[in-house]
């Protein structure tokens, strides 16, 4: 059960945050094998100047910012993720949202961390 936490531009929200939550979701369901209705999305819209970021970090060539922060259970492997943060930015191109505007950060933790409305 990913839980999905997407900051973003006011202004993108507004006018895409239905789509950008089925890219997202789609490309997990896609590379993780998670089940259609396991979705859990919280979008975070900031006003102009709320989002700092450097726009030449790591050589990219940033212009705007999207954050997707998943916390998920520890069971994937480096090459699921990154087959999955590929899958995400591949997603959200037809969006109009840049590879190199988004920054994905999955953290982990264990299947005794979560509580889902039952235990």
């Amino acid at each position: 059960m990913p839980l999905i936490q997407v900051h973003l531009d006011r202004a993108v929200f507004t006018a895409s945050q239905a789509e950008i939550g089925d890219a997202i979701h789609d490309a997990q369901v896609e590379v993780l094998g998670i089940p259609a209705d396991d979705r859990f999305q919280i979008f975070l819209p900031h006003d102009a100047g709320e989002l700092k970021f450097d726009p030449g970090y790591n050589g990219v060539d940033r212009r705007s910012l999207l954050v997707v922060r998943i916390v998920a259970v520890r069971m994937y492997d480096t090459q699921t993720k990154h087959h999955l943060f590929r899958a995400i930015a591949d997603k959200l191109a037809p969006l109009g949202i840049r590879p190199e505007d988004l920054l994905v950060c999955l953290t982990e933790n264990g299947a005794e961390d979560w509580y889902a409305g039952k235990l």
